[in-house]
């Protein structure tokens, strides 16, 4: 045995520093995203509805140390309207939202859509609103009176879209599971070309409720954490919700495919490959100031070059003839 190991060592080491010499990036350039905020600053409704208005603005709960940023529970009050319903609750900025009729508000999306689905025209009561909050280190209740409210603003969010990982566009709602009233979930009001959701047997309508057995607590925080936390191509398991069961259902996220980008074998071999500009360098027994060969493309443009005295470039098709640099 140990001899079969000596004599395969040299092919192992031979093996492993090859591997170190390849690189891989995505096939395709993946397209840069812009995560939105849990909370934009448009008016939701239109002129013949009507939402709550709990008189503030809030936003995700990040620590105050800049040394060690993190998300914790709750949500923090940025301002409060003057007058309005959180200012006559004894609610001031800087509170932190814990729950809502002991519905936790861990994202924004969450107060948002207890503003909206509270405030339709055939919910006359129940506009009172047990807040608790934490100030400091001291955990307070407040009683809100929300306020109705129209507006005529033109902007009318649809829904949050995830274009890369999922493609596919979601919309938050609450929804009751096995007692636990008021849980934050994602439905799926679209699927874009190739999305990976059809592939996995998903639906327009299905309702996500966890991501790797994970609560998601918004439509954009499942955005979020698709395209933070994992890598495409990877598989995900979106937690299903049919109002009575709770289905685990296995997606592997978009997957832009991968190509070799760089082969280094020191003065070998050398090659590189780029999408932005397309291109390709490839080398054979670089000794520094010249190459045994060497091709270059860029674009549309091709170019080899012998023993660097010979260079033939295909845009122009011309031969040149170059003296060797000087040692």
């Amino acid at each position: 045995m140990g001899r079969n190991i000596h004599k395969n060592l040299p092919l192992l080491i031979g093996t492993l520093f090859c591997a170190s010499c390849v690189s891989y990036e995505p096939a395709v350039l993946v397209p840069a995203l812009t995560l939105s905020a849990e909370q934009i600053s448009i008016t939701q409704q239109s002129e013949n509805q009507s939402s709550l208005d709990f008189g503030m603005q809030v936003s995700v709960n990040e620590s105050d140390s800049l040394s060690n940023i993190e998300v914790l529970p709750g949500v923090r009050v940025r301002t409060v309207s003057p007058n309005g319903a959180a200012d006559s609750a004894g609610i001031q900025a800087g509170d932190i939202i814990l729950s809502v009729n002991g519905l936790e508000t861990n994202h924004p999306d969450v107060i948002s859509a207890l503003q909206e689905q509270s405030g339709t025209e055939d919910n006359q009561q129940n506009l009172e609103f047990s807040i608790e909050l934490r100030r400091n280190t001291t955990v307070l209740e407040a009683t809100l009176s929300a306020r109705r409210s129209r507006s005529t603003q033109a902007l009318k969010e649809l829904y949050r879209s995830d274009p890369i990982a999922t493609r596919a566009g979601y919309r938050t709602e609450l929804v009751d599971v096995d007692g636990a009233a008021g849980l934050a979930a994602a439905r799926i009001v679209e699927l874009f070309p190739e999305s990976p959701l059809a592939t996995a047997g998903i639906e327009v309508g299905d309702l996500v409720l966890t991501l790797n057995g994970l609560e998601i607590n918004s439509a954009q925080g499942l955005i979020s954490s698709l395209n933070q936390d994992f890598e495409l191509g990877q598989e995900v398991f979106f937690g299903l919700y049919d109002g009575q069961n709770i289905t685990q259902r296995p997606v592997k996220l978009w997957d832009p495919g991968r190509r070799i980008s760089q082969i280094s074998l020191g003065p070998l071999l050398q090659y590189q490959s780029t999408l932005d500009p397309p291109g390709n360098n490839l080398s054979i027994l670089d000794f520094w100031l010249f190459s045994i060969y060497e091709f270059r493309r860029t674009d549309g443009e091709r170019s080899h070059s012998f023993l660097g005295l010979f260079n033939i470039s295909s845009d122009y098709g011309e031969l040149t003839e170059e003296s060797i640099p000087a040692r």
